[in-house]
């Protein structure tokens, strides 16, 4: 069925707004998928901030051309799944490769990724997906810029442990010393 001159504008206004809204797009081949699949697949997607859609290839393909993106030619072939990153790339790069291997061979595989306007082959685009979260990535950061300081504090403590344990033992020994001189008078 042709799709009408303003309804081609109208879509291909919508894949501009989302590239210019989001910070990556997860690009997937699709073949045979049920209703219940696909719906299971927006779920997921949802609860990763992203947004999926069926594209047009050649009104995605300009959208990307709109953006100063450069996709190979041989991409935008078939049925094409469209996934928008409203957050990182990663969780959804992610969903995508656990749902990959769910499926039967060739029924759904990620063919690339675009983030921060750089294209990632379907290889890389599986990488990413290993990424840590963000996070995980600051957690990583602050234990790092923290670490001098809780070694520098258990160096301290160390040192004040060791004249207290000094103290102690002069304390005891004169305690213990005293005791036996009053039992010996």
């Amino acid at each position: 069925m042709a799709i009408s001159r303003t309804r081609k504008e109208e879509l291909l206004a919508e894949y501009e707004q989302q590239l210019d809204q989001s910070q990556g797009l997860i690009l997937a081949h699709y073949k045979a998928l049920t209703v219940a699949q696909f719906e299971e697949l927006r779920r997921l997607t949802r609860e990763q901030n992203g947004q999926i859609f069926v594209v047009k290839n050649t009104l995605l393909q300009h959208a990307l051309d709109a953006n100063g993106i450069k996709v190979p030619g041989d991409l935008l072939i078939g049925p094409t799944l469209a996934a928008f990153c409203h957050q990182a790339a990663p969780p959804l790069a992610k969903v995508f490769r656990e749902y990959a291997k769910e499926m039967e061979e060739g029924r759904f595989t990620v063919r690339g990724a675009i983030v921060e306007k750089h294209f990632y082959t379907a290889e890389q685009a599986i990488q990413l997906a290993d990424l840590p979260g963000r996070e995980q990535l600051l957690a990583q950061v602050l234990g790092t810029i923290n670490a001098p300081a809780s070694q520098m504090v258990g160096v301290v403590a160390g040192g004040i442990r060791q004249i207290l344990n000094v103290v102690q033992a002069y304390v005891d020994k004169l305690e213990g010393g005293g005791t036996t001189a009053e039992a010996a008078a």
